[in-house]
């Protein structure tokens, strides 16, 4: 751990200080999430064939260029007396002409960022719910959430204070329809 500056004046405080201090393994991701620090472990295989069929698509067919990032951190507000929440999307997706990603600190406020994708691993309860609403929180127009233990995507939008208002699910195999900037229907049969 880095030496600490001054004393922290708050538990938040204190809680943020730690969490900035990580030292996470390779491949490992450290996320402050509702004043919880979440450490993952590198994705597998499925988790990545998902992201990357997503990601081909927005690609190919998005009717706005989009740039995009699978490593870049968020700061995002949080609820109550929590720090600021921060989060690492599995994919963040930015207008090219944003240029959102380029010369931005590994941890990056959310304004500009048109959508974030999470497909579920291990801890799949936070993806659908404390991620959700960090998200929201954020005002992120959309959150793209690819459950491979539902076999179901759901695109969450309207994000408004603690949580979004608009959500559309559709099962593995059925298409989901992806509004403006991307206004394409995404594609799901080959996630069976």
């Amino acid at each position: 751990m880095t030496a600490v500056a001054h004393e922290p004046t708050t538990p938040a405080e204190g809680l943020l200080e730690i969490f900035m201090s990580l030292d996470t393994p390779e491949g490992f991701r450290a996320e402050l999430i509702e004043g919880e620090i979440v450490v993952t472990p590198p994705p597998d295989g499925e988790h990545e064939k998902y992201i990357s069929r997503i990601v081909r698509q927005v690609i190919k067919n998005s009717r706005t260029d989009m740039d995009l990032s699978g490593n870049k951190g968020l700061r995002l507000k949080s609820g109550g007396a929590c720090p600021k929440n921060h989060a690492i999307p599995d994919v963040t997706f930015a207008p090219v002409e944003s240029d959102l990603f380029g010369g931005a600190d590994s941890w990056m406020p959310c304004e500009g960022v048109a959508m974030v994708l999470e497909v579920t691993s291990t801890k799949p309860q936070a993806d659908r719910e404390a991620k959700r609403r960090c998200y929201a929180r954020g005002g992120i127009p959309l959150y793209l959430l690819a459950d491979r233990e539902t076999s179901q995507v759901t695109l969450f939008s309207d994000p408004r204070q603690d949580d979004y208002r608009e959500h559309c699910t559709r099962p593995f195999g059925k298409p989901l329809a992806l509004p403006e900037p991307f206004a394409f229907e995404l594609d799901t049969t080959d996630f069976l």
